[in-house]
């Protein structure tokens, strides 16, 4: 009897050890598997924007690369506002008149029977003396022959302040001036030499002056000492 009581005891003891071994073994299966088990909280949540991949911005707002193409391309770039070359002034030019030019007429010592016909420039442009002055004595209906002989190479051509030249041969040729002249119209001709343009410079002529029918003048010349070779 008492040995049945023990042997109770010890199947009892037994099963109690067994139960806490089985118990010990459980937590510490349940601790690594809870070790090794992945944390799967963070899997869901979304990978943030790469900034970087964007295109930089200036500070207008405009891609940096929109910039950079207008500023090869010129728009909106005031450095090729001044690309229009200015005009060259000093090339501007008008027809000499009675307008743009003081006229005056003098007398010669040399060569005799001759008077010398002067037209300054008093514009602000360069102006050209075409062909010859047009002459008329007091009441003449018509011009002053023209000696076409003293025709110069090219248009005299004034610039502000500078003088055209013209001589008159009173007598012409060999004969001798007997008729006496008081005034005298200077007309100049246009670039198409179809009449007069401009003003007229009406001028008293130095006294004594005499003409005849073969008075002449010579083309616009552009020294005093061409003109008097006429």
């Amino acid at each position: 009897m008492r040995n049945l009581r023990f042997r109770s005891a010890a199947t009892a003891a037994t099963t109690a050890l067994v139960a806490a071994l089985a118990l010990t073994a459980c937590g510490q299966s349940d601790a690594v598997g809870a070790a090794s088990k992945p944390d799967t909280t963070t899997a869901s949540t979304s990978t943030p924007k790469d900034e970087a991949t964007e295109k930089p911005q200036d500070s207008t707002g405009e891609n940096a690369q929109t910039a950079s193409n207008n500023s090869s391309s010129g728009k909106g770039s005031s450095s090729n506002k001044g690309a229009d070359k200015p005009s060259d002034k000093s090339n501007a030019r008008t027809t000499c008149t009675g307008d743009n030019t003081k006229v005056t007429v003098t007398n010669v010592t040399r060569p005799i029977n001759h008077l010398l016909v002067t037209a300054t420039n008093t514009g602000s442009k360069n102006c050209d003396a075409y062909y010859a002055p047009l002459l008329g004595f007091d009441e003449a209906q018509a011009v002053t022959q023209i000696n076409e002989d003293s025709k110069p190479q090219a248009v005299v051509t004034l610039s502000p302040g500078q003088s055209a030249y013209a001589s008159i041969a009173l007598g012409g040729g060999d004969g001798s001036p007997t008729t006496a002249a008081y005034k005298l119209s200077v007309s100049f001709s246009g670039r198409d030499n179809q009449g007069s343009v401009g003003s007229v410079a009406n001028l008293t002529l130095p006294k004594g002056t005499k003409t005849n029918n073969d008075t002449s003048v010579s083309y616009w010349q552009a020294t005093m000492a061409d003109a008097l070779t006429w």
